[in-house]
Parts: structure tokens; sequence; C-alpha cells
């Protein structure tokens, strides 16, 4: 198992819909995490900042990888593109954050 974190930028008038389009989170999108190896996922936001910041534990960086690859996930970067920052292929703007300390 390994653990990933990253940060992405959400528009400053679009934290309540961020949020909400994620408690509405497709069941597909959500099955692919799953079938991926992903588990115990978090997104907090930093509202000065307008930062997210995103954990998750994947089985592996293989399997991780290749979600970006799945059809429902080029969707879903299509249907958040309008409210966060994206990259030309929709897929969110997104810097790794190095892991320094972690307590079990």
């Amino acid at each position: 198992m390994i653990r990933k974190a990253s940060v992405m930028y959400v528009y400053q008038d679009k934290f309540d819909e961020y949020k909400q389009r994620h408690d509405q989170l497709w069941p597909e999108m959500e099955e692919v995490l799953k079938e991926h190896g992903v588990s115990n996922y978090s997104i907090f936001l930093h509202e000065p900042t307008a930062m997210l910041f995103a954990y998750l534990e994947a089985e592996s960086e293989e399997k991780h990888a290749r979600i970006a690859e799945t059809e429902v996930c080029q969707r879903w970067w299509a249907y958040m593109q309008d409210i966060m920052q994206t990259n030309p292929d929709h897929s969110p703007v997104s810097e790794t954050v190095k892991e320094v300390f972690h307590l079990n």
C-alpha cells in the first residue's frame, strides 16, 4: 500500500459547488477508484488560498496511474473543469506533496 498526497486549486466562488459535486460522486467514478486499488481518500479545502489537499492510499503507483486512462475519469475531469484550475486535457492542475513524516 502506498500513500499519495497532492494539492489542487478550486475557484474561490466555487467552494460549495465543489463540495456538492463530491457529495454526489458518480457511482461509476467511485467504482473505478476502488477497482484501481484506491482507499482512504480524503480531500480538504484551505479556504484562504483555495487550495485543495488530497490524500489517498493505493495498492500501487501503476494501478493508480491507470485511473487517468479510464473513460469515467476523463468525463469527471471534464465535469469539474469549470470550477477548478485544469490542464488542457481537463485534468486538474495538481502538484504532488512529498511525505516527510508518518506515524502509524
